[in-house]
């Protein structure tokens, strides 16, 4: 997991698409597949949103996607 958040520092330089803020990380919870999860993600300090990157959309989700399986 730390590798992911260490990808996320990319990000740190984007702002919110609505509020013009800075995103920071966060840990945030996410629900996938009627599983919550606590996760890192940049979010905006001033509404909330949450920025979902493409390494966690193709990369992760595909592991819990996996173990979620083969339960």
């Amino acid at each position: 997991m730390k590798e992911l958040v260490k990808s996320f520092e990319k990000y740190g330089e984007y702002r919110c698409a609505s509020c013009g803020c800075p995103l920071e990380l966060r840990k945030t919870d996410i629900t996938y597949l009627g599983s919550v999860f606590s996760v890192d993600l940049p979010v905006c300090p001033s509404c909330g949103m949450a920025f979902v990157p493409e390494e966690l959309a193709t990369g992760k989700m595909l592991e819990v996607e996996k173990i979620l399986e083969d339960k």
